[in-house]
């Protein structure tokens, strides 16, 4: 396997809004609340492409998996019921979604740590994540990473456990 995690451009919309189609299509199957609304959807992605936060996941450039991120932008954040680990910058990752071809092989974890990365080149040492109570395996790679429950946040009338990350910079 020849992974690589790039920013993606507008011609990658897609081929994510399939994968993305796909993660939807398993949340349902799993009987997850989660993305069952209409979100996200490809005026999602698109944004995400434009806002240059948008980043897939290639396997010898074939286009595997997806993930958002952005740095100290996310509205609902502010309104955590409960206390986050740190007050300064930090990266949000959001929308990480694998093809089905690609489950199973820890690759979820990957994009995690990936996004670890680019935060930290971005001199981002604090990531916050939310997913919602139901999507029992976020909940166990956020565990497995190291990531701390910090309380609830709400998107769209729906409450979210959230967790952050301290990273430790490099010397």
């Amino acid at each position: 396997m020849n992974y690589n995690f790039r920013k993606a451009t507008l011609k990658d919309a897609n081929i994510i809004w399939t994968i993305l189609e796909q993660a939807i299509n398993r949340r349902k199957q799993d009987g997850s609340e989660q993305w069952q609304d209409g979100y996200p959807n490809i005026s999602v992605v698109k944004n995400d492409l434009q806002k240059e936060a948008g980043y897939v996941l290639t396997d010898n450039d074939l286009i595997i998996g997806y993930a958002s991120i952005v740095f100290n932008d996310e509205p609902a954040y502010s309104e955590l019921n409960g206390t986050w680990l740190t007050t300064g910058h930090f990266a949000v990752l959001h929308r990480l979604a694998l093809s089905e071809d690609s489950l199973g092989k820890g690759l979820a974890k990957k994009i995690m740590l990936y996004a670890e990365e680019v935060a930290a080149a971005n001199n981002i040492f604090s990531i916050k994540v939310d997913t919602n109570f139901d999507n029992i395996p976020m909940l166990k790679i956020f565990e497995k990473l190291g990531y701390i429950y910090c309380g609830e946040v709400e998107f769209r009338g729906s409450k979210r456990k959230a967790f952050e990350k301290v990273l430790t910079p490099i010397a």
